[in-house]
C-alpha cells in the first residue's frame, strides 16, 4: 500500500511526540491534518488531558480510547522501536505504523511489518498529503 492509498483510507492519526508549541513539526503538522478531515489525537504525557487547537491529548497510545489507524512518530529514532513495543501491546491496534521525515529504526520496521504493520520511515506526512493531492 502506498502513502496515497493511506492517506485516502485511514483518517484517524494518533501523533506521538505531540507538542503545543506552535514552531514544532508535530504540532503544525498535526494542525493541518486535523484540518483537512482527519481525526488527530497528541500523544505526549505532558499534555495529557488538555485539548490544544482541537487536539486531545493522552500520556499513551493505550490511553486513547478510541480506533487510531497510523500511529505517527515524531521522535527520535532510537525511541520507535519501542514506541512499536507499545503499539504491539494496544488492544485495537492501527493498520500503519509512520515515522516521520529523519527518523530512520531498520530495527522498528522490522519489527512492525513482523507484526503485519505497514510501516512508513523518513516521510513526512504533511508532504506526502500534499504531494499525492489528497482532498
Amino acid at each position: 500500500m502506498n502513502t496515497k492509498e493511506i492517506l485516502q483510507k485511514y483518517k484517524t492519526i494518533a501523533v506521538v511526540g505531540y507538542s503545543d508549541n506552535p514552531d514544532r513539526d508535530s504540532h503544525g503538522i498535526s494542525d493541518f491534518m486535523n484540518s483537512h478531515g482527519y481525526t488527530v489525537y497528541g500523544v505526549n504525557p505532558r499534555l495529557a488531558g488538555k485539548t490544544i487547537d482541537g487536539i486531545k491529548c493522552f500520556a499513551s497510545l493505550k490511553d486513547i480510547p478510541y480506533k487510531i489507524n497510523i500511529v505517527n512518530i515524531f521522535r527520535r529514532s532510537e525511541a520507535v522501536k519501542g514506541i512499536v513495543g507499545e503499539v504491539l501491546n494496544m488492544d485495537e491496534k492501527p493498520e500503519v505504523i509512520w515515522a516521520q521525515l529523519g527518523v530512520i529504526s531498520p530495527e522498528a520496521g522490522k519489527l512492525a511489518e513482523d507484526n503485519g504493520f505497514v510501516y512508513i520511515e523518513n516521510k513526512c506526512i504533511y508532504v506526502e498529503h500534499k504531494l499525492n493531492h489528497i482532498n
